[in-house]
């Protein structure tokens, strides 16, 4: 009998079109080398244009979903994607304290996901108060792209000084260690990049992450895989900054092999990592 591989628990929405969202977690778990569970938060209408809708789960169901899986198999680290409302961030913390994920304990890496790629919102104005005072606290790992970072800490990175700013108002709120992306930093500064550069601070340290900025239109996907990867990492015992270094080398390679799909934008890819 094989031995079981780790477990990595994607508590996040779906995307129909199955470019991003619980989606793109379970084939970042598969393709880093852990097994994928799931609880569902959401269920979206999507498709490469965009969401036109989205259905939330009940917040008790969320919460179940945590601790049956918690219960049966264990998880040895969990991520958060879309969770869409204050009722479901509270059952889903609430949960995760029950079962040991998060506040040190079994890693906990929160993405916190407020819009689609196109703009779509994904969680209600009114849940950033509960993502600041509940997720952030517990967040073994933030993960937030410029955007969510601006919604977050009204912080506008535009340069490594702000990155740097950034991360302390992380730190601030309780996350123990932070990753400014760097993905959207072209757009965001209006200055050409020729490296896209990822900082993390953990522990009052920085580690600076680089790879040369690809010119490639289809990144659907691309947040939710890069968190995923990191989370993979930590399932698998790795340090903070072992498991960035992967999640990077996977986005990198995910980006590369991005594929078109659909008439709008479509996914990063996994591909390239199947040997079959």
């Amino acid at each position: 009998m094989s031995t079981s591989p780790p477990v990595a628990l994607s508590i996040a929405g779906t995307d129909s079109g199955g470019g991003a969202g619980m989606t793109a977690d379970v084939r970042a778990f598969a393709a880093c080398g852990v097994h994928g569970s799931v609880a569902v938060t959401a269920v979206t209408v999507q498709d490469s244009l965009g969401v036109s809708g989205f259905h939330p789960v009940p917040p008790d169901v969320v919460a179940a979903q945590i601790r049956t899986v918690a219960g049966d198999m264990g998880v040895d680290a969990a991520k958060t994607g879309m969770l869409a409302s204050t009722e479901i961030i509270e059952a889903v913390v609430g949960a995760c304290d029950e079962v040991g994920i998060g506040s040190g304990r079994i890693p906990f890496v929160v993405d916190p996901v407020a819009a689609s790629m196109h703009g779509s919102p994904l969680l209600a104005d009114d849940a950033l108060d509960a993502v600041r005072t509940l997720l952030l606290p517990r967040a073994t790992l933030v993960t937030p792209n410029l955007d969510e970072i601006a919604l977050l800490v009204d912080v506008k990175v535009v340069d490594d000084a702000s990155a740097r700013e950034a991360a302390t108002a992380l730190h601030a709120l309780g996350a123990r260690a932070v990753l400014v992306k760097g993905g959207h930093l072209e757009a965001v500064s209006g200055r050409r990049q020729e490296q896209c550069v990822d900082l993390l601070s953990v522990d009052g340290d920085l580690h600076e992450f680089r790879s040369p900025r690809l010119d490639r239109p289809h990144t659907h996907g691309g947040g939710d895989s890069l968190a995923s990867a990191v989370t993979a990492g930590l399932a698998r015992g790795m340090s903070l900054v072992d498991a960035v270094a992967l999640g990077k080398r996977y986005i990198t390679k995910a980006v590369e092999h991005s594929y078109p799909l659909g008439a709008g934008h479509g996914p990063v890819s996994s591909l390239w990592a199947a040997a079959l």
